[in-house]
C-alpha cells in the first residue's frame, strides 16, 4: 500500500507540520508500507502530488489541511485519508463555531467572544469584550499550537494583543480565563485513552508554543482523577467527539476546576511529534508509536468504507 505521508502546508503551524510528518515517516513499518513523504509549500501542489498513493496520512495542521479543505480534494480524487471528515475537520477548526454548539449541549466552556477584522477596524471590539472577566487570553479564532495566543492581564492591553492575533487570520476568539489544572483527552475509536495533566516548565503561566515543542518544555504524563471527576472527564470528551462528529481519533483540552471540566478545544489532527500528547497518551495505555500509526491507518480505511482497499496488505495490518 502507498501511504503517502502529506506535511508542510501553508499555514502558521507549517513548521510544526513538518515535525510530524518527519515523525510519522519515520515510525511507519516499511514492510508493511511503502512510504511516501508529500511535502507542500502550495495549495496548488495537492492534487499532483497525491496521484498515484492508495491512502493519504495527514500530518497537516492549521488552515489548510486541519480545516476540511484538503480532506474535500482528497474524497473528490477518490483517497481515502486519516481521521474526520470534512463536516467535522472544519467545524473543529472554528474555535467559535465549537464554542457554540458545545454550549447548546450544555457542555461548560470558557465565556468567549467572538471578533472579526470589521469590528477590530471599526473599535466595537470594545464593547464585545466589556462583559468578559480578566485575565483574557486571545488567540486566532482558526489557529493552534498557541501561535498568535497571549494571555491579557489589564484591559489597557488588549487593543495590542487583537493587533497581534489578527495578523494570524480574519477573526479573533477572546476567552476568560479558567484557573484550574490543565488536561487533555486524547480519543481513538470512540474511546478514551489514558488523560494527560499538563503543567508548564520553568514557572511559565501557561502552555505555550515553547512549552508544547521544546524539550522539557512540559511535564506532561497520566494523571489519576477521584472516580467523579474522571467520569465528568470522560462524559465531556466523549459528548464532545460524538457531538462535533469526530472519526478514528481526536484530542479534546480542558480545565479542570472544581471538579468541572472546561472544554478549551477539539483537535481532529493532533501533534505526533516526539513531545506530542497523543503519542504520550497511547503509549501508556500500551500503544507503541508504530502500532498506533497502524490503527489510525485500519480504522481510516474502514471509516472511509476501503476495510478491503488493497486486501494483500490489508492482512498485515494489526
Amino acid at each position: 500500500m502507498k501511504v503517502g505521508v502529506i506535511m508542510g502546508g501553508v499555514s502558521s503551524e507549517r513548521e510544526v507540520s513538518l515535525m510530524t510528518g518527519k515523525e510519522i515517516v519515520g515510525k511507519l513499518d516499511s514492510n508493511k508500507y511503502e512510504v511516501i513523504p508529500i511535502e507542500l509549500t502550495k495549495r496548488e501542489e495537492l492534487i499532483d502530488r497525491v496521484r498515484g498513493i492508495d491512502f493519504a496520512l495527514l500530518a497537516l495542521h492549521g488552515v489548510f489541511g486541519e480545516d476540511g479543505t484538503v480532506q474535500g480534494v482528497l474524497e473528490t480524487m477518490g483517497i481515502p485519508y486519516s481521521g474526520s471528515g470534512v463536516l467535522s475537520s472544519s467545524l473543529c477548526m472554528d474555535k467559535n463555531l465549537t464554542k457554540r454548539l458545545l454550549q447548546t449541549e450544555g457542555i461548560a466552556t470558557p465565556d468567549g467572544a467572538y471578533l472579526d477584522r470589521r469590528m477590530f477596524a471599526d473599535g466595537s471590539w470594545e464593547s464585545k469584550a466589556a462583559g468578559l472577566t480578566y485575565p483574557l487570553f486571545v488567540k486566532p479564532n482558526a489557529g493552534g499550537s498557541s501561535i498568535g495566543v497571549q494571555r491579557v492581564d489589564r484591559p489597557e492591553l488588549l487593543g495590542s494583543a487583537l493587533e497581534e492575533a489578527f495578523r494570524w487570520g480574519e477573526s479573533v476568539l477572546v476567552e476568560s480565563m479558567v484557573s484550574g489544572q490543565e488536561i487533555t483527552c486524547p480519543i481513538l475509536d470512540g474511546e478514551l485513552l489514558p488523560v494527560l495533566g499538563i503543567r508548564a516548565a520553568n514557572g511559565a503561566e501557561w502552555f505555550d508554543y515553547e512549552a508544547k515543542y521544546s524539550d522539557g518544555g512540559a511535564e506532561e504524563k497520566p494523571i489519576t482523577l477521584p472516580p467523579d471527576v474522571a467520569a465528568r472527564v470522560r462524559e465531556a470528551a466523549l459528548a464532545c467527539y460524538r457531538l462535533l462528529q469526530c472519526r478514528v481519533y481526536a484530542r479534546v483540552d480542558m480545565i479542570l476546576k472544581d471538579g468541572v471540566p472546561y472544554v478549551l478545544e477539539v483537535n481532529t489532527l493532533p501533534g505526533m511529534t516526539a513531545n506530542s500528547l497523543l503519542p504520550r497518551s497511547a503509549a501508556a495505555a500500551g500503544i507503541p508509536y508504530s502500532e498506533l500509526l497502524d490503527r489510525i491507518i485500519e480504522l481510516s480505511l474502514a471509516e472511509r468504507g476501503e476495510s478491503s482497499f488493497t486486501p494483500q496488505h490489508s492482512a498485515h495490518i494489526k
